[in-house]
């Protein structure tokens, strides 16, 4: 039977060399929305065989991101290095068969081969001097050359399969060589490790960066010369930055938790990430149930995506707004503590949510403007300059006008309102001068939602506290 006939299977398998960075999560999400759409399984393999780069906390960096955008895993982690009995297990096979050979050849006879292929303007690639066929009479191993494993490529024909996101791709045998398989360690190499776990793995559908295109008919060649079918290939197209050229940390290109902790939503970074090459007719935003129901790979845009950061600011603030006042909050309740604030100090922080919602576009960006609810804001004597212009002669003298009227008023936003217009009224005063006054005694900040709205919600007790302390010290 064909891959595409199988119950789908595929996999996301990352080097354990550093965090999951963007590219990256867009392969695992691809390959996690594929499986979901077809009611299939998604397998997680960490391919740590590179035992000199690859770290305990790599690995965990990859977990936490999988966790963050909730891309749950139906199998793993599976790790290559618990695993190596079973790649020598199919190395001896492939010995055995005659689909692999060892070779004897010195890393120095192999520079000096490829500096003459250059040399000579052809591409520089092994030989095949060590294959069974090319051994010359009595030809013996040499001593002290411990042997690499190469795998027996084909050497006429060609290698052929339809990516669903590139379309039909062809590669002349003649130009692969014997690819190495097995170091002269015995340590197996990425290639043929891929090759037996996608195998063991059942897997139906392998859905992963462009880069691996040419890892691609080797590993064919090497499925069929172990009688087995290869999956279905389909290899994204990078993810640039905003400037088309390589994504870099300027870009963006930097660990997926670190969204986290700037405050963008999972489900936010999850529709921006499936809208980098793929698209559902002109839908922007959409929820993770929606992307699973419409996902299909064949709409992945070969062309390479561009990362835009404003776009996920956009996405991210729209997903926001989807939130209920409550939910946002639960939300926010970790970044306010984060920072030492004592939420039971305040307004109940589903309120405030509501109140800045509009004016944010991450969870950061909402903790920095609603701090002054959970803490005092700096005293009057340290009010930046461009404060201090606005506490005229004629607002000072105003201000304990509105205190009175600040304790006997019904504390509502409409009231506060009313007795600032009435305390301006007669003051000879416009409003606005008396609200751009109150509000750096009572906030700190130059600039905030309504200043009625948030007065109504820090409580009498507190504003009038404030101010009067704000008096005192000026």
């Amino acid at each position: 039977m064909s891959s595409a006939s199988l119950p789908v299977r595929t996999r996301f398998a990352p080097s354990p060399t550093g965090f999951l960075h963007l590219g990256g999560a867009r392969t695992a999400l691809f390959a996690w929305a594929f499986a979901r759409r077809h009611e299939g399984q998604f397998i997680l393999r960490i391919e740590d065989t590179d035992v000199e780069r690859s770290t305990p906390e790599a690995i965990q960096a990859i977990l936490d991101g999988m966790a963050w955008l909730e891309l749950d895993y139906d199998e793993g982690p599976y790790h290559q290095m618990q695993r190596m009995d079973r790649y020598r297990e199919v190395l001896a096979q492939m010995l055995a068969q005659g689909h692999a050979y060892h070779c004897y050849m010195s890393v120095q006879e192999l520079d000096a081969l490829r500096a003459e292929q250059v040399a000579d303007g052809e591409k520089p690639r092994y030989d095949g001097r060590w294959r069974p066929e090319n051994l010359k009479q009595g030809q013996r191993p040499p001593p002290g050359i411990a042997p690499v494993i190469r795998f027996k490529n084909p050497l006429s024909g060609s290698v052929a399969w339809d990516d669903q996101v590139k379309g039909r791709i062809e590669i002349a045998n003649a130009e692969l060589d014997d690819l190495i398989i097995a170091r002269s360690d015995e340590t197996p190499t990425y290639n043929f490790c891929v090759v037996v776990d996608d195998l063991d793995m059942k897997i139906t559908h392998v859905i992963r960066g462009d880069d691996h295109v040419n890892n691609t008919p080797r590993q064919i060649n090497m499925i069929r010369a172990l009688g087995a079918e290869p999956p279905v290939y389909g290899h994204l197209p990078t993810v640039l930055g905003s400037d088309g050229t390589k994504l870099s940390k300027r870009h963006g290109a930097v660990s997926v938790m670190h969204y986290a902790d700037e405050g963008f939503l999972p489900e936010a970074m999850v529709n921006f990430l499936a809208r980098l090459g793929w698209a559902h007719g002109d839908d922007e935003i959409f929820t993770r149930e929606q992307l699973v129901s419409w996902f299909d790979i064949a709409h992945v845009n070969p062309a390479p995506a561009r990362f835009d950061a404003d776009k996920l600011l956009w996405v991210n603030h729209e997903h926001i707004k989807r939130l209920t006042d409550e939910a946002l909050a639960e939300r926010l309740r970790p970044f306010l503590e984060r920072a030492g604030l004592e939420i039971s100090r305040g307004p109940p922080l589903a309120s405030v949510a509501a109140l800045v919602r509009d004016r944010v576009a991450t969870l950061a960006e909402m903790r920095d403007e609603v701090h002054y609810f959970y803490e005092p804001p700096q005293n009057a004597s340290q009010i930046p300059e461009k404060f201090a212009k606005v506490m005229t002669d004629g607002v000072r003298a105003a201000l304990p006008d509105l205190l009175e009227e600040f304790e006997r008023i019904d504390w509502t936003r409409e009231a506060i309102g009313a007795a600032i217009k009435s305390v301006a009224a007669r003051k000879g005063l416009k409003p606005p001068q008396i609200m751009m006054a109150v509000r750096p005694l009572v906030t700190g900040v130059p600039q905030s939602p309504p200043i009625d709205a948030v007065l109504a919600l820090l409580g009498r007790e507190t504003v009038r506290a404030r101010i009067k302390s704000g008096l005192a010290l000026s």
